[in-house]
């Protein structure tokens, strides 16, 4: 028992040495994670600083698209005067194709799913077009066109854009 009660007092210190070095590399294990999670929080706040304006501009222009294509705004900015409903008619799928294709690239800067609501409003707003013209007699005017789409638009009383603006609005929200 003494031989055992020596032997025990003998290595102690080095059982408590161990001890020590242990539990200080547990610290210094976990102050560097900290300190890693620190840095990683730095850079995720400066990638924001710089990302956060870009998407926030990205949303802004999708709804600019979304106002520059609603039916009644765009008839009001695209001038019908002295055209022939067919080329009123390929005037407007022109207006409506450039400005999607313009801001295309905004897309990267938001959810998939409120891109393809976008992408549907387009396509509603296209076959919205195509469709009143393909109602007119085959020597109306451009006029004839305009004033089509917009009577269609007040009896219907829906907005075709209303909705994609809605969810990109929403989504801006969370985003910010």
């Amino acid at each position: 028992m003494m031989n055992f009660m020596s032997i025990f007092f003998s290595i102690l210190p080095f059982l408590l040495l161990t001890a020590v070095i242990v539990w200080f590399l547990i610290m210094l294990e976990k102050h560097l994670k900290n300190m890693r999670q620190i840095r990683m929080l730095g850079v995720r706040l400066s990638k924001d600083a710089i990302t956060l304006p870009v998407r926030l501009h990205a949303y802004e222009r999708v709804v600019l698209l979304l106002e520059r294509i609603t039916p009644a705004n765009m008839l009001l900015r695209v001038s019908s005067q002295g055209l022939t409903a067919a080329e009123y008619h390929q005037v407007l799928l022109s207006e409506i194709r450039n400005e999607f294709n313009h801001n295309m690239s905004q897309q990267v800067y938001m959810s998939d799913t409120v891109w393809q609501q976008v992408k549907q409003t387009r396509e509603e707003v296209v076959n919205l077009v195509n469709r009143m013209y393909h109602e007119l007699p085959e020597n109306s005017r451009g006029t004839d066109l305009a004033k089509r789409i917009l009577e269609t638009i007040l009896v219907s009383d829906v907005d075709p854009t209303a909705a994609a603006i809605h969810a990109v609005k929403q989504e801006m929200k969370e985003v910010f």
